[in-house]
């Protein structure tokens, strides 16, 4: 098969393998390089000595992924108390289609700081069997497991998931209500009013980079995310409503640059999760322009 065939192929399944990939390392530019890691172990193979090809290229980019996510586990220095992934965000109003793509199979930024705290193992068999429903016995061999162990490390991590990372609302627009009473609560320092717009067990997670580790913390409670979310109401007239992994969120902009993302996890009509990330060195390669720059 030429090459321009072999391409056509491969691009059929590029979106999957771009989520797949996103999922396992919550890195947009490492999902990308897993991505053109796969296409080149095709090229060297050929689809002709491939009977499943998607099959096959989704075998290959996990396999790509788990080796990225255990050479990080054992090099991790990383003095963090928590990791927001990166967040995938448009301002919903059209562009780039496989930033689009990926954004519309994207899962929430919560459920994403989760699978952070998974080892190697469990975040490929859950992510593998739960989101895209690789058997365990495929998932096995890639992890060298056994069959039985394979779908044990899937449950471990479910359970984690399901303890940890409240499932949004469906409804956006309303999603986007909770949100704006949030930030006009916080504009008026009503404690009150955002005691009654925040989950009693809200948490609220902030990634401000290594360069910034005081910036980084966690903080439990509705009482205690309000004190906090008081000293964002200095920041609504730079934030502007964007989609965040799939959800209602925020892009804070100052001078044309990006100074944080925030994504709020609405459930039952109450913020359950807040994950703020306000890493400068990640934020400009992720943030899309604002309209008319």
């Amino acid at each position: 098969m030429d090459e321009r065939n072999l391409a056509g192929l491969f691009e059929e399944h590029r979106t999957r393998l771009r989520a797949v990939a996103y999922r396992m390392l919550g890195s947009v530019s490492e999902a990308d390089d897993a991505v053109q890691e796969t296409w080149i172990r095709l090229g060297r193979t050929g689809a002709d000595e491939v009977n499943d090809l998607g099959a096959w290229l989704t075998t290959v980019v996990a396999r790509v992924c788990l080796n990225a996510l255990r050479s990080r586990e054992r090099r991790r220095e990383d003095p963090l108390d928590v990791r927001v992934p990166d967040p995938i965000v448009a301002p919903g109003t059209g562009g780039d289609p496989e930033h689009e793509a990926l954004l519309a199979d994207s899962v929430g930024l919560a459920l994403m700081v989760v699978l952070e705290t998974l080892s190697p193992d469990e975040r490929v068999a859950f992510v593998l069997h739960d989101m895209f429903a690789v058997p365990y016995e495929e998932i096995a061999p890639l992890i060298d497991r056994s069959t039985p162990t394979a779908r044990q490390l899937a449950s471990r991590a479910r359970r984690r998931v399901q303890g940890h990372a409240p499932v949004p609302d469906p409804d956006l627009a309303r999603q986007r209500e909770v949100v704006d009473a949030f930030f006009a609560a916080a504009r008026d320092g009503d404690l009150d009013a955002l005691v009654t717009v925040l989950h009693p067990d809200v948490v609220l997670r902030s990634d401000g980079g290594v360069a910034r580790p005081r910036q980084t913390t966690v903080i439990t409670g509705a009482r205690n995310v309000a004190a906090q979310a008081v000293t964002f109401g200095r920041l609504s007239p730079y934030a502007r409503p964007a989609l965040v992994n799939g959800t209602a969120g925020t892009v804070v902009t100052a001078h044309g640059r990006p100074l944080s993302v925030m994504a709020f996890t609405v459930t039952e009509g109450r913020i359950t999760a807040i994950d703020v990330l306000a890493d400068p060195d990640r934020l400009d390669a992720l943030v899309p322009a604002p309209s008319g720059d």
